[in-house]
């Protein structure tokens, strides 16, 4: 049950002023076990207010938000509100044991932040181990009121979350995982808004169905919160308009296939212009490296208004599983609206220009299976998670708990994209890099084929970037550079890596704190892909970190 407290002024209002609405939306999260039945088998999950998906926050741009979390669940908990700027309040951002410690089991946090100038979807998940295969839920940011979208107002509104569904339990299977220093299993299916719908071999209760009437125009919020799956989405027979990603507008443009990242949103416009019928949904997967994945793809229904009882489904073909031509054609699509609304601010002189490497590894594990670990680094750094939140050591001075020497160039320069190195060791540690308040940064990451190379998904908590460039095979620092979009670069808080390529992003340092960049391919970050920028305080409390609130986990 939300309380919404209105702190606008009366009198301006009664004065005939100009009134813009800024609300203090109050929620309340109770963690707790629920038995979940999919594909032929139950077992009990980690859910938000008993829901699979969690409940959706709703919420107007300049909006304070407040979640009180309550953890009846026997697991430690974060929750974190994936994209949210969280100015000034990372102590709200949610990473275990970057910005805070657990909510241990019988224990609450107070969750506040507030929504500046963002508008859009995003989503929150747990943030701890791979709990947020089931604890996550969609965040819906209004326009300000009386500000209309810069695109053709829908008639309606839907939210379509993908996502992965195990059918053992998946803490039991990251921790076998772990001991063994082998991968982890695959998922059994994928989700739509928590349905696989049909599977082979299992009867099922149905599965999610869109419900549309003819003339209609629909604003789809599809979000991806799988942990390991990137997704082609289909509808047969439609086309989308998109017009939003990772609530940032975007110049629209029309496809018949969205491509979509686990960590990603997207907001396109569908328009029910068909005959009426029932019509199929697809979330399929890609994939293109020699890597395991779950290969089945979800499927839903769209169905007109009138549909007569049993009709015939019509079908749609999914991607080929490796199409990089699809997907290069989507993100290739994406253009900030650079409107005088919403311009896009790209820096264009650079205080900080790093060069990061990622990929995969093998270090010595006398307990593992074939004594050696699969592990993941940033730079040859295999991220070791502390004992205690970085931020918090950082806000108390506490020594010993990370290092400042964060490469900012890869220690040592191979053939990326070629032939590996023979030594593949990584190095651990709990490394982060500091950025002066204020300050620009570019930075290029470049996938490596130590192994296999490999597309990635890469998270910035606490700031949204400028992709301003990609390209494939070994990043040319004197060519490259000439091909960078600074004019409308698309603005995301997750963006890709290609397969054997690099990304290159641009954003100013504003925040001050404490802010984690990993990949959001759980399994890799869990193998040690992740890394942290440490933010300076600025002049004045206005560009400082706050202190932290006195409910604040201890670990």
């Amino acid at each position: 049950m939300m309380r919404y407290i209105l702190i606008t002024l009366l009198v301006a209002f009664l004065a005939g002023a100009a009134v813009v609405e800024s609300l203090v939306r109050h929620y309340s999260f109770l963690v707790v076990l629920k038995n979940e039945t999919k594909i032929c088998g139950s077992k009990f999950i980690m859910t938000v207010n008993g829901k699979f998906p969690g409940p959706t926050l709703y919420a107007r741009e300049d909006d304070t938000v407040i979640v009180r979390v309550t953890n009846r669940a026997n697991h430690n908990l974060t929750i974190h509100w994936h994209g949210v700027r969280q100015l000034r309040s990372g102590w709200a951002d949610g990473p275990a044991y970057i910005t805070q410690c657990p909510i241990q089991p019988g224990q609450n946090y107070v969750y506040n932040f507030t929504l500046h100038a963002q508008r859009g979807t995003l989503f929150w998940h747990a943030h701890i181990s791979w709990i947020r295969a089931t604890v996550h839920g969609a965040i819906v940011i209004l326009p300000k009121l009386g500000v209309p979208y810069p695109f053709t107002n829908p008639d309606k509104e839907k939210i379509i979350i993908l996502g992965e569904w195990w059918k053992g339990d998946v803490e039991d299977m990251v921790n076998k995982s772990i001991v063994s220093g082998l991968p982890p299993t695959v998922s059994d299916v994928h989700t739509i808004n928590g349905h696989p719908g049909p599977v082979h071999g299992c009867a099922t209760n149905g599965g999610f169905t869109l419900h549309v009437e003819s003339g209609k125009t629909y604003l789809l919020r599809i979000i991806n919160a799988a942990l390991n799956e990137d997704f082609f989405f289909k509808i047969a027979g439609h086309r989308f308009s998109i017009v939003e990603v990772d609530a940032s507008y975007t110049r629209p443009f029309e496809t018949e296939t969205i491509f979509i990242s686990p960590g990603q949103t997207t907001n396109a416009l569908l328009t029910a212009d068909k005959p009426v019928g029932k019509y199929l949904i697809t979330a399929s997967p890609f994939m293109d490296a020699p890597v395991p994945i779950d290969n089945l793809t979800a499927t839903a229904f769209l169905r007109y208004k009138g549909t007569p009882k049993n009709p015939t489904i019509v079908l749609t073909q999914v991607p080929a599983q490796n199409s990089t031509l699809l997907t290069d054609r989507f993100i290739d699509s994406l253009r900030s609206l650079n409107s005088e609304e919403y311009p896009a601010k790209v820096p264009l002189f650079i205080d900080h220009t790093l060069f990061f490497t990622i990929g995969v590894g093998i270090n010595p594990c006398e307990t593992c299976v074939n004594g050696v670990r699969i592990v993941a680094a940033v730079n040859n750094v295999t991220f070791l998670m502390p004992e205690i939140a970085l931020l918090q050591s950082h806000y108390y001075k506490i020594r010993g708990v990370f290092t400042e020497d964060f490469p900012g160039n890869p220690p040592f320069v191979f053939d990326y994209t070629g032939k590996p190195p023979a030594n593949i060791q990584t190095t651990n540690g709990t490394k982060v890099y500091r950025l002066r308040y204020n300050s620009n940064v570019q930075l290029v990451i470049q996938d490596t084929a130590v192994i296999a190379p490999e597309s990635h998904p890469i998270h910035l908590h606490g700031f949204n970037v400028f992709v301003v460039g990609k390209g494939s095979g070994n990043f040319d620092p004197i060519e490259d550079p000439k091909g960078f979009n600074l004019v409308d670069p698309v603005e995301r808080n997750t963006f890709g890596v290609p397969n054997g390529g690099w990304t290159a992003i641009r954003f100013r340092a504003d925040n001050p704190g404490v802010w984690f960049l990993h990949c959001h391919l759980e399994v890799h970050t869990t193998w040690g892909l992740k890394m942290a920028f440490l933010v300076e305080n600025g002049e004045g409390p206005n560009e400082s970190l706050p202190p932290p609130p006195r409910d604040l986990p201890r670990c």
